[in-house]
């Protein structure tokens, strides 16, 4: 019922699609070694610009180990001048994760928070990156717990905004404790 005309016919394209599919996946894999140290200097400077935003007199940070933080801090940097702490914080958010970084004074109060990264629905959960949502987290301290006027539309977002900022609150009590 095969003949060998229908097996070439039929073989010969899977394989050229395959062969095809082979070289672009290898092609991709070789770009991709070439852009990710490109890609993750970038995301450093990126950050560590933020780190100088959001703490602006600190004359640079050391990246902090510590033990017990809660599991959505992922990094904490301590100003060389003792101008306070960094948290860098993961949130889930409504169109998924949060990266938000907050700074902490050395009493344990907000000095600044901003938005690092987020897939948040444009126009609405985006609000998030607007200094006057950001702002009403600033001067909070060790005793706030969580209550927040959330964006109209965006309650999901606000919410993972503001429970980052408990995070780090938390993580700067582990800090001092």
């Amino acid at each position: 019922m095969w003949g060998v005309g229908l097996k070439k016919d039929f073989l010969a394209p899977v394989l050229v699609l395959s062969l095809i599919c082979l070289v672009v996946s290898g092609a991709l894999a070789v770009t991709n070694g070439f852009t990710q140290p490109v890609i993750a200097e970038s995301a450093g400077q990126r950050a560590d610009g933020v780190r100088n935003e959001i703490i602006p007199g600190a004359d640079g940070f050391v990246l902090l180990e510590i033990e017990g933080l809660p599991t959505s801090v992922i990094e904490v940097y301590k100003a060389k001048n003792g101008d306070g702490f960094v948290f860098t914080v993961v949130s889930g958010g409504y169109g998924g994760g949060l990266k938000i970084v907050v700074g902490l004074d050395n009493d344990g109060n907000v000095i600044r928070s901003k938005v690092l990264e987020h897939s948040e629905t444009k126009g609405l959960g985006s609000k998030i990156e607007d200094a006057t949502f950001s702002s009403r987290f600033d001067g909070l301290g060790p005793e706030w717990r969580g209550d927040v006027d959330v964006i109209s539309g965006a309650t999901i977002s606000s919410n993972a905004y503001a429970k980052a900022v408990g995070d780090a609150l938390e993580a700067f009590g582990v800090l001092v404790s």
